[in-house]
């Protein structure tokens, strides 16, 4: 579907109020211009008087199917609800004619991901995947790095999302259902892969390894991913709950330089704190800005900006114009292939090649 070019702006269902739905979704559809915020949907009394409160004329709905009821009143369809709902909820979306954008991950299954395309597809309506850590700071930076050739041949991309948080916090995020798709792999894994993929292409083979360490642990809370690119580009990813001292946040090394950056990208604090995208949105200080250099010589270098209010427009725009979105399910079926891939390598201790049938043993 195209929208036609309209100073009137587009509006948004949003399914889901917590943490993805009120911290990310609704402030960065209501600060970008071309969306409204129209309806949220959640079952909670508490979380219905929230989005009142945050969002001035905000509708509310108990569920999802008064939004399919009132198709031709909205534009865009926002999934942050539990990931096991992602993939039926995005049909019934779909087939009642509305675009789709989902929170990561998009389905449990690439083969999922692959068929909700199709039917977006052959409906002709957007769908895309809300990959905001893209537009992290220190991605951005990196990324400008590797176009503008600062580091050389990139030989070796570390990558990390660690926590020390030795007690679970329950919720469906670390049940041990299947069906709720929970545990560190599908939930940092799913960013951590895609900016592996996005930088340096795809994967050529898969080794992992995932651990449950803490008592009253469900599901994998200690993981770490190895993948070889088709580039050449070797990546080590590591996700954890278990980490008593933390590593760098990213460790990229080239034939001529490398880059080392401690520290998270401030945007989901800010957001967590109540704050809005305005002047000076996802800066940081000096003092937490990497390094770039080699051997014992390394200076510090300015972090750009985070962005992840750039999203959002870019789905408008995607609407108005029928250009590609920021982000395609395709491109989340891809990922999807390699957590599928890794969960196997760390259950039958092999290394997984894509693309083909044949496995090389450890």
């Amino acid at each position: 579907m195209v929208t036609s070019p309209t100073s009137t702006p587009l509006r948004v269902g949003l399914v889901g109020y917590g943490l993805a739905g009120s911290v990310f979704h609704a402030p960065l559809i209501a600060a970008a211009d071309g969306l409204a915020l129209d309806t949220v949907v959640t079952s909670s009394p508490e979380r219905q008087a929230q989005a009142r409160a945050e969002h001035d004329g905000v509708r509310v709905a108990a569920g999802p199917d008064e939004l399919w009821a009132r198709a031709d009143e909205l534009d865009l369809i926002v999934l942050a609800s539990p990931n096991r709902t992602h993939v039926p909820l995005a049909e019934a979306a779909l087939k009642a004619g509305l675009p789709v954008v989902i929170d990561k991950p998009i389905a449990g299954t690439a083969a999922e991901a692959r068929a909700l395309a199709a039917l977006a597809k052959e409906r002709g309506l957007l769908l895309s995947v809300f990959q905001n850590r893209r537009w992290d700071n220190d991605f951005l930076t990196l990324a400008r790095l590797v176009a503008d050739g600062e580091l050389g041949t990139v030989q070796r991309f570390e990558s990390r999302f660690e926590r020390w948080r030795p007690q679970p916090k329950g919720g469906w995020r670390e049940s041990g259902d299947p069906q709720e798709i929970g545990g560190l792999l599908y939930d940092l894994g799913s960013h951590l892969v895609d900016q592996a993929l996005t930088l340096f292409g795809p994967a050529a083979t898969v080794y992992a390894e995932a651990d449950v360490r803490r008592p009253g642990a469900a599901v994998d809370d200690d993981t770490f991913i190895a993948l070889t690119h088709a580039s050449g580009v070797r990546s080590h990813l590591w996700m954890s709950a278990t980490t008593a001292r933390l590593g760098p946040r990213f460790r990229v090394l080239g034939s001529t330089a490398g880059y080392l950056k401690y520290g998270l990208d401030p945007q989901e604090a800010a957001l967590r704190e109540g704050h809005r995208p305005g002047p000076g949105w996802g800066a940081e200080p000096e003092s937490a800005w990497g390094t770039l250099g080699a051997g014992d010589t390394a200076r510090p270098l300015p972090t750009l900006p985070g962005d992840y209010p750039a999203y959002y427009p870019a789905i408008a725009r995607a609407l108005r114009e029928g250009s590609a979105p920021p982000v395609t399910a395709e491109e989340a079926a891809a990922a999807l292939d390699v957590l599928e891939a890794a969960r196997r390598s760390a259950t039958e201790g092999l290394t997984v090649t894509l693309g083909s049938a044949a496995d090389v043993g450890e």
